[in-house]
């Protein structure tokens, strides 16, 4: 396709043209009133001189008889004005006059007519504006006047409003080109870019002109979409390299405890104790999918999660109910800090999870160290975990604090990733994904997590858009995974 018959088939040049073509019309039509109302004053204006005309010469008649008016007649028409003056008689001879070839039965009309004629001098057709009056003795007097300025002003009209129109399409089509050409230049600036990125640059972005119109716009949202396009590719990238890596590990651990049972021989007892590690090891594996599928459903804003009304408080209460035997095991207490309700809008499930995940972490890394020799009390403060929910301006905040060793500041948003585990967690049962769940739960929620310092341990807070009303009791959450 040659460049011109694009530039034709853009949008922006068919759409120009429509306004051109809509606004001759409407031109077209408002200078062809204009003209239709100029003939009519100038016909009104006729007819009023005439009026004035055969007034006079009825009262030159009624004061001089036929005479006068005769004589009247012959010295105007010597004067070549413009006007025609005819005096005929009851059968219609023409007693006096200055123009011939009227039209038929014009005389008999006392109404106005237009008629054509001819003078008596040239013999040229011409046309006029007459009326007729029928004076006593039943002779008629015709008075009319030659319309050729209202026709030459009608043609002058008519020449304006097709060279208007003519101005009028070939400015409108070249700014249309000229539009459509600016437009098109962005556009396909757009499309190399976008043919760029699908070629592997996934660095490339939509130039913004900062214009602030619709391309730019539509820039920024695209470019928009790309970052988190970007985000997601370089998550999956990173999952896909941290699968690679972390469950190396576990995967060997399974295949030497095979390999290990069938290397030493016939053994019941031996034999049962591989297979219970095999299945230990293989539900650590189905944790970790397990929790790697709930992110990227989460992530992924599955349209499988529903959103309800429920109750913060209700949901701390409940968790908080589930782990309070995992806490009294660990010597550990968990406080629940809520009272009034606090009603927001998300899913029960998830919320749940969410929640536990924090608590399973806060009893598993926040009981402070023991001193040497010192036993470990259920009822010192230090080994307290609050759980507690707020309201906070437009927001509600669940908080799980703990007094244990915190994590230091550099690290807090690392820990947020998938598979990331301190050095102080690589010694417990885990898979570094709890608190990455609980991100992507906040996220979907379009809430937010926090990790804060309690000065000493740890302090993680999800903040949540509260809602109008709480109509539905929350539900106890399932199992964490952390």
């Amino acid at each position: 396709m040659t460049a011109l018959g694009k530039l034709f088939r853009t949008t922006v040049f068919k759409l120009a043209l429509t306004y051109v073509v809509v606004f001759a019309i409407a031109s077209g039509i408002v200078l062809g009133r204009v003209g239709w109302h100029v003939r009519s004053v100038v016909d009104d204006q006729i007819l009023e001189t005439i009026d004035a005309d055969l007034k006079g010469l009825a009262e030159q008649y009624a004061a001089g008889g036929i005479r006068e008016l005769v004589d009247v007649i012959e010295r105007r028409t010597r004067q070549g004005d413009g006007s025609i003056y005819i005096l005929a008689n009851f059968a219609g001879d023409v007693i006096v006059g200055n123009a011939k070839g009227l039209s038929e039965g014009v005389l008999a009309r006392a109404a106005a007519v237009e008629t054509r004629y001819e003078r008596l001098n040239d013999g040229r057709a011409r046309r006029a504006l007459a009326r007729v009056l029928i004076l006593p003795g039943k002779y008629r007097l015709l008075v009319g006047h030659d319309v050729e300025e209202r026709e030459r002003l009608s043609r002058i009209l008519a020449r304006s409003l097709a060279t208007s129109l003519l101005w009028l399409v070939l400015i409108g089509t070249l700014g249309g080109i000229f539009v459509a050409r600016r437009v098109l230049r962005r556009v396909d600036a757009m499309t190399a870019t976008a043919q760029t990125i699908m070629a592997g640059d996934l660095g490339e972005r939509l130039e913004v002109k900062g214009s602030g119109d619709e391309l730019d716009r539509l820039a920024q949202n695209l470019n928009a979409m790309l970052d988190r396009i970007g985000e997601l590719m370089a998550g999956l990238k990173e999952v896909s390299d941290n699968i690679a890596h972390d469950l190396k590990t576990p995967l060997t651990r399974l295949r030497n405890e095979a390999e290990q049972a069938l290397r030493a021989g016939p053994d019941a007892i031996r034999d049962r104790a591989a297979l219970e590690k095999v299945i230990e090891e293989s539900d650590g594996l189905i944790r970790i999918f397990n929790a790697l599928l709930m992110i990227a459903r989460v992530e992924a804003g599955s349209a499988g999660v529903e959103l309800v009304d429920l109750d913060a408080v209700a949901t701390v209460r409940d968790v908080a109910e589930l782990y309070d035997p995992v806490a009294e095991e660990s010597e550990m207490r968990l406080v629940v800090q809520a009272d009034e309700a606090l009603p927001i809008r998300g899913n029960r499930e998830l919320l749940g999870q969410a929640v536990a995940n924090l608590v399973d972490n806060a009893l598993k890394y926040g009981a402070p160290e023991t001193r040497e020799g010192e036993a470990a009390r259920r009822d010192d403060p230090r080994r307290d975990v609050a759980v507690s929910a707020r309201r906070q301006g437009a927001m509600v905040e669940i908080v799980v604090a703990d007094r244990g060793p915190g994590i230091p500041a550099a690290d807090r948003a690392r820990v947020l990733d998938r598979f990331v585990r301190l050095e102080n967690a690589r010694s417990r049962l885990g898979s570094g994904l709890g608190l990455s769940l609980v991100a992507a739960v906040a996220r979907m929620h379009h809430g937010a997590l926090r990790i804060e310092d309690n000065a000493p341990g740890l302090r993680v807070v999800i903040a949540l858009p509260a809602a109008a009303t709480s109509n539905s009791p929350s539900a106890a959450p399932q199992g964490a995974s952390g």
